[in-house]
């Protein structure tokens, strides 16, 4: 069977720790949030509010059902009117510990919020071809999963039981692939990128070819053939929808297999190399430190060191937990539902 580029994607990018809290409030509101990391997801629970985000022109109208996705946005406003001066959200959050802040009353409008965390390489191979603003309404399919899934992530930080951090790395394994499914039903409105090239029915056959074999040195010639196109129209259709010369996607698919191997453990340079399709160690360690500035040995090292100062830092502040929603993710705690 050929390689399931998707699976193999989620399997580098360490989707992890989504940290969700919501919000209930009524009448007349507007809040300002400041996302906390580059992927974000809210979706109106119940009622309807304006969606206002930086860079995107025009609000949006959320309803009930509907999820919103940002990427790589600054600040967000969300209210029942865009011409409202909004109130610092962060304030509003800190006062209370809960998953679900209530607000004000009546409870018109529930709002739930959340983060996707990616590693380095996820971020460089995906959010530069995801849209500023992706807008899945109640109907869709995806939506359905996406509520369903920040619901589940609201149970576990609410109730406190066992295996809560575990539950919640794995809910977020799936958040994540159901907003990249949502973005590959409609992805032609998107950016050049490897979304894109996946759903484009035409060019996906030649991408799991590289992605089934990323050691073989593929040639234009049998990737067109693949297809069914010429050289010519291959090359030019596929740097059109991936944003890249399917070669240069070839090579950069090696840097990232290579990226996550190094962060995971102790492989041999060498067998690296191999694995990879280089003929030796030096060759590979040339590639690799042209797109990364440093050689394999050195990006191992500081990315373990990195891994660790993480964890030390995540071990001290769970000896200062006082919530469930620390729990979770500790670095997230006052974000509110951005």
């Amino acid at each position: 069977m050929l390689a399931d580029p998707l699976s193999e994607v989620l399997a580098l990018v360490d989707a992890r720790c989504v940290i969700s809290r919501g919000f209930s409030i009524g009448g007349e509101w507007s809040l300002h949030l400041l996302p906390r990391a580059r992927l974000k997801l809210i979706a109106v629970e119940r009622g309807s509010c304006w969606l206002t985000v930086d860079g995107v022109e025009q609000p949006l109208r959320l309803e009930a059902g509907d999820v919103a996705v940002l990427s790589d946005r600054t600040s967000d406003v969300l209210s029942s009117d865009p011409a409202l001066d909004p109130d610092d959200a962060t304030e509003l959050f800190a006062r209370s510990p809960e998953p679900l802040v209530r607000i004000s009353e009546p409870s018109d409008v529930v709002v739930v919020g959340g983060h996707v965390e990616l590693n380095r390489g996820g971020e460089d191979l995906l959010l530069g071809s995801l849209a500023p603003l992706t807008h899945i309404r109640a109907k869709a399919d995806e939506a359905a999963a996406l509520r369903w899934l920040l619901g589940r992530l609201m149970y576990e930080m609410s109730t406190h039981r066992e295996g809560t951090h575990f539950a919640s790395q794995q809910y977020a394994q799936l958040l994540f692939l159901e907003v990249l499914r949502a973005y590959l039903a409609d992805a032609d409105s998107f950016p050049p990128g490897w979304l894109r090239a996946l759903a484009d029915e035409r060019i996906s056959p030649a991408l799991r070819l590289m992605h089934s074999a990323p050691e073989r040195a593929w040639h234009l010639d049998e990737l067109s053939k693949s297809v069914s196109m010429s050289r010519t129209t291959f090359a030019a259709r596929f740097k059109s929808v991936a944003g890249v010369p399917p070669l240069t996607y070839l090579y950069q698919w090696r840097m990232h297999i290579a990226q996550n191997a190094l962060r995971a453990g102790e492989v041999p340079i060498s067998d690296l190399a191999s694995t990879l399709g280089y003929s030796s160690e030096s060759a590979f360690s040339n590639a690799f430190k042209r797109t990364n500035g440093v050689a394999p040995r050195r990006y191992r090292d500081l990315a373990q060191a990195a891994a660790l100062a993480v964890a030390v830092d995540d071990n001290s502040r769970s000896s200062r937990r006082t919530s469930p929603i620390q729990s979770v993710h500790p670095s997230q705690a006052a974000s509110g539902s951005g």
